[in-house]
């Protein structure tokens, strides 16, 4: 107790042991050798100590599969002493495919132009003058369709084959739009006669103007091929007529006009639904006339029932008929038809306007 409390033990332990200073200094040199073999005892079991750990750690660094281990033990002790219950949760998720490039287009309302030259172009909105906007010298107004620009355009040419491409990627109607010749590769001698538009499952009647004509799905006229896919079994000298669009396959009627005013409406049902064909006849014009040229189908036109009206242009004159005006020209499929009044019955075209 002298030798660890004491500042100075030496005169301490004479004092009270009554010792020689020779005895005094015999006693707290011996402690003090005790406490440095204690000292150095404490030592060495440290050094060995972490000679240990590192021969561990040398081991493990050399070892993929210990540090592994060692990082997962790790990652359990943390997660265990710190961890507590997720607070987002683990939501399973279908797996992912890859976008079409129609989902990332701006749906909005355009119209397709095209030009009796085969140009074409796509203008913002439906509001859209055609037969009014410029074209090349040389060139004018042909056909257009409505639709959206996320949509598909197809162009019918006169062998019958369709062509498609996005609706957002025709030039803007500011210029003159491109010739479809760039974008495909139609037969030679092969015209542009028609274009439409509209999604995968739109239902429309494709005729010619020798009065043949049956009902389609949109997604079969569209190609994946610049030259590309055979639709329609055209006629000799035959013309591809504007497609009329459906809404209604069992209740909608068509209404077909010839270019000598004959016009006769009968029931879409009447026709057959294809991917490809000539179809059936849809009104009687008499042969001799159908060779000749004299009479064509001038356009067709589908009408909701009860309700529909259709609008006929003849020159300058045009004659909106009703649904109460249609019923009078009633009939079945491949029938004469009823003749329009005279001063109307070179009817150029046919619209639907209700």
């Amino acid at each position: 107790r002298f030798v660890l409390v004491a500042d100075d033990p030496k005169p301490a332990l004479i004092k009270r042991f009554k010792l020689s200073e020779e005895q005094a200094d015999y006693i707290l040199e011996t402690k003090l050798r005790q406490l440095a073999r204690l000292e150095e005892m404490k030592l060495d079991a440290e050094r060995d100590e972490l000679e240990e750990e590192r021969a561990k750690i040398e081991v493990t660094l050399k070892s993929k599969a210990r540090l592994k281990t060692l990082i997962k033990q790790e990652l359990k002790a943390d997660a265990e002493k710190y961890g507590d219950a997720r607070r987002s949760p683990l939501v399973e998720r279908a797996a992912a495919q890859a976008l079409d490039e129609s989902e990332l287009v701006t749906s909005e309302p355009v119209t397709i132009v095209l030009s009796e030259k085969g140009w074409a172009r796509a203008a913002r909105g439906h509001d859209i003058a055609a037969a009014e906007l410029s074209y090349r010298e040389g060139d004018k107004y042909f056909a257009s369709a409505r639709g959206k620009s996320s949509q598909q355009a197809v162009f019918l040419d006169s062998s019958g084959r369709s062509y498609s491409t996005p609706a957002h990627t025709l030039p803007s109607a500011r210029g003159n739009g491109e010739p479809l010749t760039g974008r495909f590769t139609p037969p030679p001698g092969a015209r542009f006669d028609a274009v439409a538009i509209g999604d995968n499952a739109t239902r429309l009647i494709l005729a010619t103007d020798t009065g043949y004509g049956f009902l389609a799905r949109f997604e079969d006229l569209l190609a994946n091929k610049k030259a590309g896919k055979q639709v329609i079994n055209m006629d000799d000298d035959a013309h591809v007529l504007a497609p009329a669009y459906v809404g209604d396959p069992a209740r909608d009627r068509i209404v077909a006009v010839t270019t000598e005013g004959h016009l006769l409406m009968f029931s879409v049902a009447d026709l057959p639904e294809l991917e490809r064909g000539r179809g059936n006849k849809l009104i009687e014009i008499p042969k001799a006339k159908l060779a000749s040229g004299e009479e064509r189908v001038a356009g067709i036109a589908v009408v909701a029932e009860g309700s529909g009206e259709a609008t006929l242009y003849a020159g300058q004159r045009k004659l909106i008929l009703k649904w109460a005006d249609l019923v009078e020209y009633g009939g079945n499929r491949a029938q004469r038809g009823g003749l329009l009044p005279r001063g109307l019955r070179r009817v150029e075209r046919i619209e639907t306007t209700g």
